[in-house]
């Protein structure tokens, strides 16, 4: 089965290749079942290895440059937070065709949160807080610059050319009830005039949207992902207020990380500017994204 490709630059990727790769250097671990792991990420394709691993394989460089990254940095992390991380077991190599380094992974148990089907949202809103102020609080000594470390100003020109994409969709399929741009430009144009973060960078997670969350019992058991990782501005990690939780829960989530009104406005900037790029790059090749995407907008609308 090939991982399904949304980027034209991605490689392909498959089980067979998977199993050749773990013969090849993992050959303790090749007799293992395999099994391709359903997942939304648009960044990594993911196969379980066994019972309790996972491989863990870049579609494309710039995920593929994220790697060391991990390897390095998870393992320090992981104590210092209060939900899982990834653990890495093995570190794999070029090969067998596959261009770039690739991970398998301790696997971890939860399921990713669904709008709408959150039991519990006040608790999941303060285990998001703990997360979140917990990774804010670790040492930034040495640490790289997150992907998402710009400020909203140098997300001005991509931003609003995916809000001029999605009126000119608007204008041939009025038929699907696309967003409203006139509104998400409001709410960009109030982002932009936020003043910036006038701290120093801290740890962010800079991804904190709902396939990277896995949930046990409807309580945060784990975050996953960590390629966006590293010093940013701490309003990046608020998107998880529009991309998680509900209207009803944000105000809760909002007191207990302590944002003030010019991290709010930066953080919902954030979650509404990734989402439209989401949305417009995804329309086709993730439905999945897409539809996250729509959701995120709407809720940035709401508040």
């Amino acid at each position: 089965m090939r991982a399904r490709r949304m980027h034209a630059d991605e490689a392909d990727i498959d089980l067979p290749l998977v199993r050749r790769l773990l013969g090849a250097q993992f050959p303790q671990w090749a007799g293992l079942r395999l099994t391709p792991v359903d997942s939304a990420g648009t960044s990594n394709a993911m196969y379980r290895l066994g019972a309790d691993m996972v491989v863990r394989l870049p579609r494309r460089a710039g995920a593929a440059d994220d790697v060391a990254k991990e390897h390095q940095w998870l393992p320090r992390l992981a104590p210092l937070l209060p939900a899982a991380v990834p653990a890495p077991l093995g570190g794999g190599v070029p090969g067998e065709g596959y261009p770039w380094h690739w991970s398998v992974y301790r696997w971890l148990d939860g399921r990713p949160p669904t709008a709408g089907r959150i039991a519990a949202p006040d608790l999941l809103a303060r285990d998001m807080a703990e997360f979140v102020a917990a990774l804010h609080r670790i040492d930034p000594a040495d640490a790289p610059p997150a992907y998402r470390s710009e400020p909203l100003a140098l997300r001005d020109a991509a931003t609003r050319t995916a809000i001029a994409e999605l009126r000119q969709r608007a204008d041939r399929e009025p038929q699907h009830g696309l967003v409203d741009t006139d509104a998400v430009t409001a709410v960009w144009d109030a982002a932009r005039q936020a003043p910036e973060w006038p701290g120093p960078p801290v740890w962010i997670h800079a991804d904190l949207q709902p396939g990277n969350l896995l949930l046990a019992r409807g309580r945060l058991g784990a975050v996953i992902d960590f390629g966006c990782a590293g010093l940013g501005d701490p309003a990046v990690d608020l998107i998880a207020a529009w991309y998680v939780l509900p209207a009803t829960a944000r105000g809760a989530f909002r007191a207990a990380v302590g944002a003030d009104a010019a991290s709010w406005s930066r953080g919902r900037g954030w979650a509404l500017s990734i989402a439209l790029l989401e949305l417009t790059y995804y329309w086709e090749t993730n439905p999945r994204m897409a539809a996250i995407a729509r959701h995120v907008i709407r809720e940035v609308l709401t508040g």
